[in-house]
C-alpha cells in the first residue's frame, strides 16, 4: 500500500519511520505547502515523491492512501479535497475541529463510497484485544471504576494556545482518555461533566472529566498540557484490577487480584512505533472493500467528537470554526 503523507511535522516523521519499517506499506509521497520542505523531508526519510502542495499529492494516481498529519484545525479542507478526488484517507486525531465538520466529512465519504478512518492509534493496537479478553474472561470480576490520566509539559506551543489551531488539552490529549474509556466499555453514557483550567487565550490546559455509564461504571479521566502525568490507566473490578502503563502507547498490562495481590504482567508485542497497526488496519479494510476500519467505526469517531463538543461548551472553549 503506497501511502502519501500530508504535512511534514513530527507526526508525519513518526509515520515515515513506521512505514519505512513495514513490508506491506510504503511511504511513497510527501506533500507540504513548501516544495523545499517536502524535498528535505523526502530525502531524510527516503520517500520517492515530494510535492509542494497537498493537491498534487492527492491527485497522484499511484497513492493508495492519504495520511493527513496536519494540525486538526486544518483537517477539514484537506480531507474534503481528498474524498472528493476519491482518495482513501487516514486522518490524524482529533479527526476534525468539531462534530459538525466530522458529520459533513463522514457523510461525504459515505456518499462518494470512499474509505475514511481516524488515526487514533491506540484503538488499533494489540493491547485493546488483550484487555478486552481479560475483562470478558472475568479476571477482575465486574468492572466498576475506570481512571486514566494523560499529561505532557508542552509549554506555550502554538497548537495548544491558539483557538484558530483548535488549541487546548482536550483535542490533543483528552481524546485519548475518552477513547480509553470507550475501548473497554460501549455502555450508554448516563452523565458527563467536567472542569478545566484555561489559558489567557481561552484554551483548556488541564481538564478533569467524570462519566457515569448505564452499566454502573464510573470513569474519571484527566488530561493536561501543563505537566508530566503518570499516563496510567486503571480498570477496577469486584475481584481485581488491570493497570495499563501508558494509555497513549501501552507496553505492559498488569493484572492484580483481590486485595491488589499481583497476578501477572503481560507485555505487548514488539513494535516499530505503534503506528503500524493503524496502517495495517487500513490496508486490510481496503482489501476487504470496507469504507471504515473495524477498529474505529465512523459512528465512534463522531460520538467522541460530540462528547468533546459538549465538554467545550461547558468550559466555554471556542474555536473560530465552531
Amino acid at each position: 500500500m503506497k501511502v502519501g503523507i500530508i504535512g511534514a511535522g513530527w507526526i508525519a516523521e513518526k509515520a515515515a519511520i513506521t512505514l519505512n519499517g513495514m513490508s506491506d506499506c510504503e511511504a511513497f509521497a510527501i506533500g507540504s505547502r513548501s516544495i523545499e520542505k517536502a524535498q528535505a523531508f523526502a530525502q531524510k526519510w527516503n520517500i520517492p515523491k515530494a510535492y509542494g502542495s497537498y493537491t498534487e499529492l492527492i491527485v497522484d494516481p499511484d497513492v493508495d492512501l492519504v495520511y493527513i498529519a496536519t494540525p486538526h484545525s486544518h483537517h477539514y479542507d484537506v480531507t474534503k479535497a481528498a474524498i472528493e478526488a476519491g482518495k482513501p484517507c487516514l486522518v490524524e486525531k482529533a479527526f476534525m475541529a468539531n462534530a459538525r465538520q466530522t458529520k459533513e466529512i463522514l457523510d461525504l465519504a459515505h456518499e462518494r463510497r470512499v474509505f475514511l478512518a481516524e488515526a487514533i492509534w491506540t484503538r488499533y493496537q494489540p493491547v485493546v484485544g488483550i484487555v478486552r479478553k481479560l475483562i470478558a474472561d472475568g479476571r477482575i470480576g465486574t468492572p466498576h471504576l475506570i481512571t486514566a490520566t494523560l499529561g505532557y509539559s508542552m509549554g506555550n506551543k502554538e497548537r495548544i494556545m491558539r483557538p484558530d489551531l483548535c488549541g487546548g488539552a482536550l483535542l490533543d490529549l483528552g481524546v485519548y482518555a475518552l477513547n480509553f474509556v470507550r475501548m473497554f466499555t460501549d455502555s450508554e453514557i448516563s452523565m458527563l461533566d467536567g472542569f478545566a483550567v484555561k489559558s489567557n487565550t481561552g484554551m483548556d490546559l488541564t481538564n478533569a472529566i467524570t462519566i457515569i455509564l448505564a452499566n454502573g461504571i464510573l470513569a474519571n479521566v484527566q488530561s493536561s498540557a501543563q505537566c508530566v502525568g503518570d499516563n496510567i490507566g486503571v480498570i477496577a473490578g469486584t475481584d481485581g484490577n488491570i493497570i495499563i502503563d501508558n494509555i497513549n502507547n501501552p507496553q505492559t498490562v498488569t493484572v492484580n487480584g483481590p486485595d491488589r495481590t499481583y497476578i501477572e504482567t503481560i507485555r505487548v508485542p514488539q513494535q516499530i512505533t505503534g503506528y503500524e497497526y493503524q496502517f495495517s488496519a487500513c490496508r486490510q479494510a481496503l482489501a476487504d472493500g470496507l469504507l471504515e476500519p473495524r477498529e474505529m467505526p465512523h459512528a465512534e469517531t463522531l460520538y467522541i467528537m460530540e462528547l468533546m463538543d459538549g465538554l467545550r461548551r461547558k468550559w466555554d472553549v471556542r474555536y473560530p470554526m465552531d
